[in-house]
């Protein structure tokens, strides 16, 4: 009996339907009961809305695991001659001259342009789809909807954003400024499905810098600069100022910098730290390097992919700091 081939859908459409609740699911769930308790002084009432939210949070999850069992993965081995195994680390004194070269064209081509959220998400989402869909040639719809707040982010205090990989729903913690295109790609890019946090970067990156838009590519460039200082310092706060100072960034591009490495949330350091152990063990057990794919992961992935000789993509030109070997 000869083997049937089922076709991959051109365009995919994933509903992310409590994306849209007024409330982040995971809070209504843990505050249902809490609420009632306070307000009528029993639990009954917070316990049945409780189950109405579990189970049509369960139901949209389901929901939109079946759809995405239809989307096409990028093979990134394949298109960008990097993934999470395969990088080629970069030399140190190669990180300093591409740190040289992104304090030179973000002062350059600096816009103080800010996007209302809703545009903005709205405009980053249609950018991702469109690039992952230039490499798949499958358009993967899912919401654009973003939250400004969940509980979630008092219990991590290290993130600007997340996203809940059973229902798609994207939360800032707080205004990042020009930051603010990148989180929003990264997390969009898990909700269509990509969970591990070096392809959320570099999806997110190479989405941006190709969008054309000046916002965004500063967005990008900025995030890459920010990561690899962070290599450079080790991921210590005073030598992370230092040689952002000594960079000569331009101070609305600086500051903003400056306030995400500053700010800890409302718990102690040391509770923090601890959270970033255990996230950073977390990720090692779902087959990633570890937290240090955020920076040194992803830089060096940018850096494997701008000097693969076997890529079968083509860097962004607008976020490409290395040389290509096809180039002429």
């Amino acid at each position: 009996m000869p083997l049937v081939h089922r076709a991959v859908p051109e365009e995919i459409r994933v509903s992310n339907s409590v994306t849209y609740w007024p409330v982040a699911p995971m809070d209504l769930m843990v505050g249902a009961p809490i609420v009632a308790r306070l307000l009528l002084g029993a639990t009954p009432v917070g316990r049945v809305v409780q189950a109405a939210a579990l189970g049509a949070y369960l139901g949209s999850a389901v929901r939109d695991w079946r759809d995405r069992r239809g989307i096409r993965k990028i093979d990134f081995r394949q298109e960008f001659g990097a993934d999470v195994r395969d990088l080629v680390p970069m030399p140190r004194e190669v990180r300093e001259a591409e740190v040289s070269t992104l304090v030179d064209r973000l002062n350059d081509e600096f816009t103080p342009q800010r996007i209302p959220r809703r545009q903005l998400a709205t405009e980053v989402d249609r950018h991702l789809t469109d690039y992952i869909a230039g490499v798949t040639g499958q358009y993967v719809r899912t919401s654009a909807e973003v939250r400004g707040f969940a509980f979630v982010g008092l219990v991590l205090p290290f993130a600007v954003g997340a996203c809940d990989i059973l229902s798609g729903d994207v939360t800032l913690f707080r205004d990042t400024g020009p930051c603010e295109p990148f989180v929003i790609a990264h997390e969009f890019t898990h909700r269509k499905g990509y969970w591990k946090e070096l392809h959320a970067q570099g999806l997110a990156y190479l989405a941006l810098v190709a969008s054309g838009d000046p916002a965004l590519t500063q967005s990008a460039r900025l995030e890459r600069l920010q990561r690899n200082l962070s290599v450079l310092s080790a991921n210590d706060t005073s030598a992370f100022t230092r040689l952002l100072a000594r960079g000569g960034l331009r101070s609305e591009l600086g500051k903003p910098l400056l306030r995400l490495r500053s700010s800890s949330g409302p718990v102690a350091p040391w509770v923090a730290a601890a959270l970033r152990r255990l996230y950073d063990q977390r990720m090692r057990l779902t087959a990633q390097n570890g937290i240090s794919d955020y920076d040194r992961g992803f830089t060096d992935f940018l850096y494997t992919f701008e000097t693969s000789a076997n890529a079968r993509q083509t860097p962004p030109a607008a976020g490409a700091v290395h040389r290509h070997p096809t180039a002429g």
